[in-house]
């Protein structure tokens, strides 16, 4: 009995953690608290005796479903002289770390599209559909000395070329011969750029951030929107109207039973207050109604004659 205890206990713990973890991811409503889950779980899981320069999965809870990070370390100057190929993201030579550390920790982010509906709620892009997923790219600091309890955020920054975003092994949009999609740039600010794409599903940014594809919404579905919302403004002002009548029903229906319940406690206190005689039948009481006698009257007057003869016989 006492080796099972310390199992019970690690099951209980084990159970109570994954409940708090499911709980807090699905209170994360912001792509900035998302992001900032993401750093903790990547610094967290990052291995001092990882090499400098090699690309490392990070594995986040199962609540993060959907969602793949990877992340990479560098030397501040090395990332400058020869850049770097982070999955989808390619840093050209000169692009440059700020504030710069001796070392930087890259963390390249591919949100499911389950997750990337996030930035409809925390971005503007009304009009425009999300044809992929969200793509992100962040760095931190990371010194030699590997002490990660206070990580911070540091910018990257192109050269004279540009970091290119690749987009073609992660959108499902292939339409490409009727409708082109847009780069977008979602910034820290709360505000997102568009942009035209350099080649097919490749987009270019100045900038760490997170980027994405977006078509205009086709007004076949803005009118479904539209018609959506009629549906629902129709629905409540019926549903309205309808609780608005059964309301009116109910209390007719309550009128009505009141005046009755009334007219019958009329009619019982009326028989009630009757005042009957009480007579003795024998050694019994007896209730008894009052007798009235009807009168006589003459219904046809009779009048004698005034002369003839009357006879009386002996």
């Amino acid at each position: 009995m006492g080796s099972l205890f310390p199992l019970i206990t690690l099951l209980i713990l084990s159970w109570a953690f994954s409940v708090s973890m499911k709980a807090e991811a699905q209170g994360i409503k912001s792509a900035h608290l998302l992001d900032l889950y993401i750093r903790d779980y990547t610094f967290r899981s990052y291995d001092k005796h990882f090499r400098t320069g090699t690309l490392h999965a990070v594995h986040l809870p199962a609540n993060f479903s959907g969602i793949r990070v990877d992340t990479v370390r560098f030397r501040c100057g090395s990332l400058r002289r020869y850049g770097a190929q982070v999955r989808e993201f390619h840093l050209d030579v000169g692009v440059t770390v700020h504030p710069c550390v001796e070392r930087v920790m890259i963390v390249r982010e591919i949100l499911g599209y389950n997750w990337s509906s996030m930035y409809y709620a925390n971005f503007d892009i009304s009009g425009y559909q999300l044809v992929s997923p969200i793509l992100g790219l962040l760095a931190y600091n990371a010194g030699s000395n590997m002490n990660f309890s206070n990580p911070f955020e540091l910018g990257i920054l192109a050269g004279e070329k540009p970091i290119t975003v690749d987009f073609s092994n992660t959108t499902e949009f292939t339409n490409l011969k009727e409708i082109r999609p847009y780069c977008a740039s979602f910034g820290s600010d709360g505000k997102v750029t568009l942009a035209n794409e350099v080649s097919p599903y490749v987009c270019v940014a100045k900038r760490h951030g997170h980027f994405g594809l977006v078509i205009e919404a086709p007004p076949e579905q803005l009118r479904k929107k539209v018609s959506r919302w009629k549906v629902v403004v129709g629905s409540s002002i019926g549903a309205a109207l309808g609780a608005f009548l059964l309301g009116l029903l109910l209390v007719a229906l309550l009128v009505k039973v009141k005046k009755k319940s009334r007219m019958e406690e009329m009619e019982r206190r009326a028989y009630e207050e009757e005042a009957l005689q009480v007579s003795m039948v024998g050694h019994v009481r007896a209730p008894t109604a009052t007798v009235t006698r009807t009168l006589p009257t003459i219904e046809h007057e009779y009048v004698p004659p005034s002369h003839g003869i009357v006879h009386f016989c002996l």
